[in-house]
């Protein structure tokens, strides 16, 4: 892995480090398969200056950068690294801490190349007036915050804390939130991102508006059979409602065809063979990606039932399935603006 920095030992001919992160960005789009629109509407950041920072015009700020990894579902550091060399334990020296700035503000990773990211521990230096941007950041897992030295201002949801040498701050990341250094200094801190995907209880999981309020034009998708109720089979079912959601309204809804069984039929189904459980082999999760290709500009996707295949795949697309109880779309999508939509994980099969 090439972890790019601009410390000492670095090339002194190599690429700028805006280009590089241009480049990888790019790499893991069009991976991806998502169109820069696709990608804009996903993040909710404005299609040029993804564009810009493609090719190498821009630097994304920190905030920028975990709006990307949470729209992609990759660790900010993937923006840095080409082919990862898995490690189970990393040792970081302090001055060979692996470095990347983005305009004024350096990030120094401290675990680089650790085994499926699950702890992602930074250095951040920030200069004074410079924060995570202007929309605030929403991702999974938790975040931890310690204040090495200046000041700064964090706000999640409705709260705002001020962090002064020695005090820190930890909270549940799909909580909206932003930063910023409002003092006079430059400020360090030290930022630990925790992502967790396994989260969910049998009792339900909440998912709102206001959690992923940083979407310019958030979609969501239902599985139906008429366009007015959500069906209770998402193999089956034939199309997708689509619905735009703005400001806590819904401005826009669109009917999708949909793949379905009927479209595998000729295929050998070995789902839960082996001792796996329905739909999770890898056969069923190229079908699940194929049933999902037409709604990947959607955050969520609102079922009545659904196999545990499907709704793991659903979440490695980046896509939130949301099992619910309730029939009827327009009631659901309210309760799902609302904050009120529970996910009924206990009804997969």
């Amino acid at each position: 892995m090439n972890f790019f920095t601009n410390s000492p030992f670095d090339s002194p001919d190599s690429l700028s480090a805006d280009l590089l992160v241009g480049k990888r960005l790019k790499d893991l789009r069009t991976e991806r398969g998502y169109s820069l629109r696709v990608l804009a509407e996903r993040s909710g950041l404005n299609i040029n200056t993804l564009s810009l920072i493609e090719n190498g015009k821009s630097s994304p700020s920190v905030g920028t950068l975990q709006q990307l990894s949470q729209a992609m579902d990759v660790p900010i550091a993937a923006f840095f690294e080409s082919e990862p060399v898995v490690k189970e334990i990393v040792f970081t020296e302090a001055e060979h801490r692996p470095t990347q700035s983005f305009g004024s503000t350096k990030m120094q990773n401290l675990a680089k190349d650790l085994i499926d990211n699950a702890v992602q521990p930074f250095i951040v230096t920030l200069q004074p007036g410079m924060g995570s941007g202007d929309h605030a950041i929403v991702h999974t897992g938790f975040e931890f915050i310690y204040c090495l030295s200046g000041s700064m201002r964090y706000q999640v949801a409705q709260e705002e804390y001020v962090l002064n040498v020695g005090d820190s701050l930890v909270f549940e990341a799909h909580k909206p939130h932003s930063w910023e250094n409002t003092g006079g200094i430059p400020t360090q801190i030290l930022l630990i991102l925790y992502p967790t995907d396994e989260r969910e209880k049998a009792s339900g999981h909440h998912f709102s508006l206001e959690a992923m309020k940083k979407e310019i034009n958030m979609k969501i998708a239902a599985i139906t059979d008429d366009g007015k109720t959500i069906s209770q089979h998402f193999g089956r079912a034939p199309y997708y409602l689509v619905l735009t959601i703005e400001e806590g309204e819904v401005t826009n809804r669109e009917m999708r065809d949909k793949m379905g069984h009927t479209q595998f039929h000729e295929q050998t189904h070995v789902g839960g063979s082996n001792g796996m459980g329905h739909g999770m082999d890898a056969q069923s999760h190229n079908k699940h990606v194929d049933m999902a290709q037409v709604i990947a500009d959607c955050k969520a996707l609102l079922c009545g039932g659904m196999g545990m295949g499907a709704y793991e795949s659903m979440r490695r697309l980046n896509i939130h399935p949301v099992v619910t109880d309730l029939r009827d779309i327009e009631t659901a999508v309210q309760a799902f603006i609302d904050g009120k939509l529970v996910d009924h994980t206990e009804l997969l099969h």
